[in-house]
């Protein structure tokens, strides 16, 4: 080797560290400090990071995490992502863009904000100032949000006329410190004057009056109807100690009118909250029950908010910069089918009745529910699962009619008692005999055991078949909860038999019997409807075409139910056809029983059912008279 090339190789090999050297250490920018002031804005630890003012003064980490936190205001609890965007330098500047999606209530809002980097020496400094966090923001400013309210949408009737929208109603309360005397006796006193209206919790109510700690809270009693609270409102306003507030709800023309049906609008309970998280705030209202419940969140819409930089003016008043708006979506109403006139008349005939007891209309033609009344708190009407008695002849009727196995003249024994094995002595009634006669005086005067001997011509499933054409035991989509029926099938003999009456296992609803009065009355079995939008999703298909020697001849016969058998009471109301039903609800116990009448007028079918109502003359057929004489 000659001594010139020992000499150079020493000096490539530093020449080669030397370029190594410079490559590891080429200045990877301002996106490492970036990134950990990034994480640091969640965490409130910025590492290494060194941050500075607008006027170079350093700022220690700490206050920074304080500032970021006092910014964030009403935010600071829901952690935003970050990401890093596009990094602009030039020289010892650069312009790191910062993409933030912060969560609000009900959503997110994205926007993009940016923070200044600064070169000294090796070392990227953040310029730390309000506007990193958001670009409108000043020192002293913080991010809060305003819930903006939205418009609950009501329940419309079929021609638009709102059956449930805002009505004013007054809420009842007492004030503790205000009252002068007795707080026990003012607590009676008040019970005294609201009994008409609700039954108040008297021990309650005096223990939380008394409670040092409410003396300065407003304890909500009651909430009227305003109205309501007009009746009252000389002897409310006497007490010393009272306050009421006036406010607008969701609310039916009456406390009864629909009730089960729309169920209520009210407060969001602490379940509801935690159940739904993010979904509600405590001012929130909320449907409980029937549709309301059903259809909440089309009904309420969705809130609105806004987010603003707040910021104390000099006299104490918060001054607003809005930010960001999500406005607020009303809710979209619900159509139904429902007629006022004939809802109300359905109202009014339950009105009487001591009893549990509900009436369901439909209008023949089209099959739209036209009233569902109840006199419960339960929709009845739509999900009761009971027996039909007598009313399920005409079922029984329909199946043997439609497969000739007997015709209205044929003569089908109607004594006193019957046995059939596996089952308690059958009998009719008040145990009447008819003798011999023709099959439609067994159908009018309601012979349980005509109809008994006659099961065994239908087989075991023919009970079932026959309800299946009229729609029992199908699945129905009224964009409600309803109960079609259960039919008894392949029961033992004795099964068979009672079932053939309206009793044995066979359970119904009441809409699911006004849908068989008006299948006989119309020819043809179609599912009843409820609403008109939102159309519900899977409705029933019809049913098939009644034979004409089947509708025939059972719509006289249940019109001779009227005129000759066991609903004469209605003879005086023209064109009125059906049947009653008694149904024990305990088997072999005749005081144990509901009362049923299901029936026509003109184009409106109907059901009317009373829970222990014992005697459809004496129950069932009063509402009916009273219904059909109120449209």
């Amino acid at each position: 080797m000659s001594p010139f090339r020992s000499l150079l190789l020493p000096f490539l090999a530093l020449t080669v560290a030397a370029v190594g050297l410079t490559a590891c250490s080429k200045d990877p920018g301002p996106g490492p400090s970036v990134d950990l002031f990034l994480k640091g804005w969640g965490t409130g630890d910025f590492g290494n990071v060194t941050m500075i003012r607008t006027n170079g003064e350093k700022v220690a980490n700490n206050v920074v995490a304080e500032e970021l936190a006092a910014l964030s205001g009403s935010l600071k609890d829901s952690k935003p992502t970050l990401a890093k965007g596009k990094i602009d330098t030039k020289d010892d500047q650069a312009t790191v863009e910062i993409k933030v999606s912060q969560p609000i209530p009900g959503g997110k809002w994205d926007y993009v904000t940016a923070v200044t980097a600064h070169k000294v020496e090796d070392t990227w400094q953040l310029i730390w100032e309000p506007k990193v966090v958001h670009p409108q923001l000043n020192l002293g400013d913080r991010f809060e949000t305003r819930r903006v309210s939205q418009t609950r949408a009501g329940v419309l009737a079929a021609n638009g006329e709102e059956l449930v929208k805002l009505r004013p109603v007054v809420i009842v309360g007492i004030w503790p410190s205000k009252i002068i005397g007795s707080k026990d006796k003012l607590v009676t006193d008040l019970a005294n004057i609201l009994k008409q209206q609700a039954t108040l919790d008297v021990a309650d109510l005096t223990t939380r009056v008394n409670n040092p700690a409410n003396a300065e809270q407003f304890i909500e009693v009651i909430t009227l109807r305003r109205e309501v609270y007009d009746t009252v409102r000389p002897q409310l306003q006497a007490l010393s100690g009272m306050r009421f507030n006036e406010e607008q709800r969701m609310l039916a023309e009456s406390r009864t009118f629909g009730a089960a049906l729309f169920g209520s609008v009210g407060p969001v309970t602490k379940e509801i909250m935690d159940a739904n998280p993010g979904v509600y705030s405590p001012t929130d209202q909320v449907g409980r029950g029937g549709l309301q419940q059903k259809y909440d969140q089309r009904l309420r819409g969705s809130g609105g908010v806004k987010v603003v930089a707040a910021r104390k003016a000099p006299d104490g008043t918060t001054i607003d910069n809005l930010l960001y708006d999500v406005p607020a979506v009303p809710g979209q109403p619900l159509k139904t089918t429902l007629d006022t006139k004939v809802q109300r008349a359905a109202e009014a005939a339950l009105g009487a009745a001591s009893q549990r007891s509900a009436l369901v209309a439909i209008r023949i033609s089209d099959g739209s529910i036209l009233a569902v009344a109840n006199k419960t708190e339960l929709n009845l009407a739509f999900t009761a699962q009971v027996p039909p008695g007598s009313t399920f002849k005409t079922v029984t009727a329909l199946g043997l009619l439609e497969n000739g196995k007997v015709t209205p003249d044929e003569i089908v024994a109607c004594p006193k008692f019957l046995t059939v094995p596996g089952r308690p002595q059958i009998q009719n009634s008040g145990q009447f005999e008819l003798g011999n006669v023709p099959f439609s005086v067994d159908f009018y005067k309601s012979c349980n055991t005509a109809f008994a001997s006659l099961a065994p011509r239908l087989g075991g499933d023919g009970l079932s078949k026959a309800g299946a054409t009229v729609g029992l035991g199908q699945t129905w989509d009224l964009g409600l909860d309803a109960f079609s029926g259960k039919v008894s099938a392949n029961g033992d003999a004795g099964e068979q038999a009672a079932a053939a009456f309206g009793q044995g296992t066979t359970i119904v609803s009441p809409v699911a019997m006004a849908g068989v009065a008006a299948a006989v009355a119309r020819g043809q079995w179609k599912q009843p409807v409820l609403l008109l939008d939102p159309t519900p999703a899977k409705p029933a298909a019809a049913g098939p075409a009644l034979k004409a020697s089947t509708v025939d001849p059972l719509r006289a016969m249940m019109r001779q139910v009227v005129t000759d058998g066991t609903a004469t009471q209605l003879n005086d109301l023209p064109g009125v056809h059906g049947k009653t039903g008694t149904a024990e609800y305990v088997t072999g116990d005749p005081t144990k029983t509901h009362a049923w009448f299901i029936g026509w007028q003109n184009d409106i079918a109907f059901a009317v059912f009373v829970e222990q109502g014992v005697k459809p003359a004496e129950t069932a057929l009063p509402i009916s008279e009273a219904f059909l004489r109120g449209l």
